[in-house]
């Protein structure tokens, strides 16, 4: 989702390096909350005309038991914060440095992609920045996200005339130019819980950043973004999805589903605690049956008895047998997403599985068979002064948000005229809902 900047186009928030060189994420999940203070150091060994000008060191590393959230959204702001608090507090308290500004990731809010398209004529039959600028204007004037709000907004292709797939047009000879450009929204009011949560533990939201495509931008190759993937974060509470192309973000969604819908379904079909069902799918859960299973006994705490009469044994292909059909669900529910998004086939044949729930045995065989698609499981690349600890599919995320922190993309504002009529009709819509609420009450 890297775009070009235009002449007189402002950037999004977080264009540059804190001061003192120091990038902070935080990554709001349903079952931890994670945060990752780096500094940004010089690249010993740079590549010519290439953007990675620093490498990242990190310093701290913090996180806590998530609590107050619930599938990636707010639902108690006090429980939220003091857990936000404990997580960044001991990232700082390891760096020795406190942070201010912090790079938060989106997994709720219902996103939604869409595609939106301007064209225009060129103004002197070969295409200048200006008529860059102009397709970007037109293509704007057709966005309108109601009472949403715009999270990414990005350039993905031109076309001029007939060529299609065009990168940057500047200079070429034409007559049309056309601009596909890619929005995802979010609900506004998720993001408003998040700031609220973020800066009530007094820190600054330097950007946000969904939660696949941060994720991307520490586990796949820049091949696999070239010639298509799809990239899978099984959360605790949401499986979210993005699909790439051309080296773009074209399309990003959530499936409400995730690791922790596993644990209760252990919890209720094995009639155990929610803690002993995750030491148990964490163990001994597999998604694969295996001819030993009925053989293999586990020994299952029963739920509120005490002594060791109360301990059930019951084989291990029970567990299997839960596992399975609930992520059988998941892949269905994501194949589903997928094929009606119209995408799918961009992404071609490749499919990278990260996040906490994807280290389940199984879970790649299963999304292949499901999805159709060579699967591979993804972790966050080497940083240095990364704890191995962190060097799991867990924290794909928080590490996708250093790296988007150190080389932010750009974004783009709507069109005055256009912001203002959002603008109105969202405060119309809250002014509706006052009096409605006035009324009935």
């Amino acid at each position: 989702m890297t775009v070009v900047q235009f002449q007189g186009k402002p950037a999004g928030k977080g264009g540059g390096l804190a001061k003192g060189g120091l990038v902070a994420a935080l990554d709001i999940g349903s079952t931890k909350i994670s945060c990752l203070i780096a500094e940004a150091v010089p690249a010993r060994h740079r590549i010519p005309d290439s953007d990675e000008r620093h490498s990242l060191k990190v310093l701290g590393v913090g996180h806590q038991l998530s609590r107050g959230v619930r599938s990636g959204a707010i639902v108690n702001i006090d429980e939220a914060e003091r857990a936000i608090r404990l997580a960044v507090d001991a990232a700082e308290r390891m760096a020795q440095r406190s942070i201010s500004d912090i790079y938060v990731n989106v997994s709720g809010g219902r996103p939604q992609s869409r595609l939106h398209a301007g064209s225009v004529a060129t103004q002197a039959g070969q295409v200048t920045g200006r008529d860059m600028e102009r397709a970007l204007e037109a293509a704007l004037e057709s966005v309108d996200p109601g009472r949403r709000a715009i999270l990414h907004l990005s350039p993905l292709q031109y076309q001029l005339d007939d060529a299609r797939g065009i990168a940057d047009p500047l200079g070429l000879f034409g007559e049309q130019l056309s601009l596909d450009l890619g929005v995802v929204t979010v609900e506004s009011s998720h993001l408003k819980n998040l700031t609220m949560a973020v800066e009530r533990a007094h820190l600054s939201i330097a950007g946000f950043v969904i939660a696949p495509y941060a994720a991307s931008r520490s586990v796949l190759a820049e091949d696999e973004r070239t010639l298509g993937v799809t990239l899978v974060d099984m959360g605790g509470a949401v499986t979210s999805f993005a699909v790439f192309h051309d080296g773009r973000l074209v399309h990003a969604d959530v499936v409400p589903l995730g690791g922790q819908h596993i644990t209760n379904d252990i919890a209720r079909g094995l009639c155990t605690s929610i803690a002993h069902a995750e030491r148990m799918k964490t163990l001994w859960g597999s998604a694969l049956a295996s001819t030993v299973d009925e053989r293999e006994m586990i020994s299952v705490p029963l739920l509120g008895e005490r002594g060791v009469d109360t301990v059930q044994q019951v084989p291990k292909s029970m567990l299997t047998g839960i596992i399975r059909p609930r992520l059988e669900e998941i892949f269905e529910l994501l194949r589903h997403k997928l094929e009606t998004s119209g995408t799918a086939h961009l992404a071609g044949r490749r499919l990278v599985s990260t996040g906490g729930a994807s280290q389940l045995t199984g879970v790649r065989d299963v999304a292949g068979q499901w999805l159709d698609r060579q699967v591979r499981m993804g972790a966050p690349a080497h940083v240095s002064g990364m704890p191995e600890s962190a060097h799991s599919p867990g924290f794909a995320v928080c590490a996708g948000l250093l790296n988007y922190a150190l080389a932010p993309d750009r974004h783009y504002d709507l069109p005055k005229a256009k912001a203002e009529e959002v603008r109105r009709a969202q405060a119309g819509y809250v002014r509706r809902m006052g009096r409605w609420i006035a009324d009935s009450f």
